[in-house]
């Protein structure tokens, strides 16, 4: 089925984004549910909690370094294609997850998992943007938007419920029938869309832009160990640096980059994606530090804990229906300057939460972060495309989504850097309790929000106007 326009032409496939809001939701629940389950793999691997992490990471790595070249697949093999590919090797590797016999194994597995949804996301949302009219844009967004909203808040309570009343291997049998039913349906509504004429592969730049991912996913990772081998986070994130800029200057110069640079230069796409990437990482910093201020710092079990976080999932979703007719009527400069502004304040509000606090006052000030998380999602999603032309779409589509894995990979990384830094600064003051960490990163996190809420300032007030 098919929403239409005033003009009576068809846009956008609800169905189809439906989908691949879907198939976000498992590509982002994987990333993050496994924490949880850790314990449990470990000792059924027979090795320690702490190696579990290689899968994490493994599988953000492969994910991260195979985005960039799924636009270029799409665009020769076509879209349906590659998207059932992805589905189909996502869910075979969730069953090979599922029956690992050890580490190396698993490891394995979750590299095929990042591949598929390396190839998943990127591809489905872009067939959907290049569906959508422009008056649609909102609510193709919409649609695409609440898997990056739901999945991180749901992940350690889903975990903790399969892990605890089943085993750990249902973090990823889930995916099975899941995979199979979205392969089904992407036969028969995802089209065939393919580019007449498509250049050579961007070889070198995908192994420059390879590179400078892995190294940056492996050195932000490293943070959050501990103890943290300082000496290795500086190799990596210096291999990660010199990559980049490798990178960068090899697009500029390329006939045919495997990222183009140029939707860079639309004022709207810069600020999505510039402002975005860091109001991004910021915002999923939260949910991984929340559970641990519980747990940690206010002495709840993990159950408390994983419940009362889910006040920012009732925020999220009960706000979602009102987000675009918020954009249409106020604008998103105006819109993102709510957003951001609020969010910084919520996130001081959480630096002066402690065990006394009131439940009915934490719930609210997690709820309130939830509503405004979802607000400033959407017309982040949005602003990003309103003004890239449809011959752009692609190259614009892989960018973006390469931006957003790596502010989503180093929000964690960043909130353990932020949290380790605020102990070793405590330790042995008359503030070193428990909680006074976490307060301090949140309130450090609050700060670093002020970048997003000016930029917004800079917005003319007219930015987006095409999609309202």
């Amino acid at each position: 089925m098919r929403s239409t326009t005033s003009a009576g032409t068809s846009s956008f496939s609800r169905s189809l984004a439906l989908l691949v809001a879907g198939t976000y939701f498992m590509e982002i629940l994987d990333g993050t549910i496994i924490a949880t389950a850790a314990p449990g793999i470990a000792a059924d691997l027979q090795v320690r909690p702490v190696d579990i992490n290689l899968a994490m990471t493994s599988y953000l790595i492969t994910l991260a370094v195979g985005i960039p070249i799924s636009g270029w697949l799409a665009e020769r093999f076509g879209a349906r294609r590659v998207f059932t590919a992805a589905i189909a090797i996502f869910t075979i590797a969730s069953l090979l997850c599922a029956l690992s016999p050890n580490l190396t194994f698993l490891c394995i597995a979750r590299m095929l998992q990042g591949l598929g949804g390396a190839m998943m996301v990127p591809v489905g949302r872009l067939v959907v943007l290049r569906d959508a009219d422009r008056k649609e844009f909102l609510e193709a967004i919409a649609y695409l938007t609440w898997p990056a909203l739901i999945a991180p808040v749901l992940a350690p309570v889903l975990g903790g419920l399969l892990v605890t009343y089943a085993s750990w291997h249902w973090i990823f049998l889930i995916n099975v029938p899941l995979g199979i039913i979205a392969f089904i349906v992407a036969t028969r509504v995802v089209p065939d869309i393919r580019a007449r004429k498509v250049p050579p592969p961007d070889w070198f730049g995908f192994v420059l832009c390879g590179v400078a991912l892995a190294a940056l996913v492996i050195g932000m990772e490293l943070i959050g160990s501990a103890p943290t081998p300082w000496l290795a986070v500086v190799l990596w994130l210096v291999l990660a640096a010199l990559g980049t800029v490798a990178a960068l200057v090899w697009f500029k110069r390329s006939r045919h980059p495997l990222l183009d640079l140029r939707a860079l230069r639309i004022h709207t796409f810069l600020v999505g994606n510039a402002g975005g990437a860091l109001y991004r990482l910021i915002i999923n910093a939260v949910p991984f530090l929340l559970p641990l201020m519980f747990m940690i710092g206010f002495g709840w079990s993990a159950f408390e804990a994983g419940l009362m976080t889910m006040a920012v999932f009732a925020g999220n979703v009960l706000i979602k229906p009102a987000t675009s007719p918020l954009i249409r009527r106020f604008g998103f400069r105006r819109v993102l300057l709510l957003s951001n502004a609020g969010g910084a304040l919520v996130l001081v509000a959480c630096a002066f939460l402690n065990p006394d606090t009131p439940l009915i006052i934490i719930a609210a000030v997690l709820f309130v972060s939830g509503v405004l998380r979802s607000i400033g999602f959407s017309a982040y999603n949005t602003l990003q495309f309103v003004d890239v032309p449809k011959a752009r779409m692609a190259g614009a589509n892989t960018l973006s989504s390469t931006i957003a894995q790596i502010a989503t990979g180093l929000g964690i990384a960043v909130g353990a850097l932020i949290l380790r830094a605020a102990q070793a600064l405590l330790e042995g003051t008359p503030d070193a309790a428990p909680v006074a960490s976490y307060q301090w990163t949140f309130a450090v996190l609050g700060v670093l929000m002020l970048y997003p809420v000016i930029e917004a300032l800079r917005m003319h007030r007219t930015a987006g106007d095409l999609v309202r």
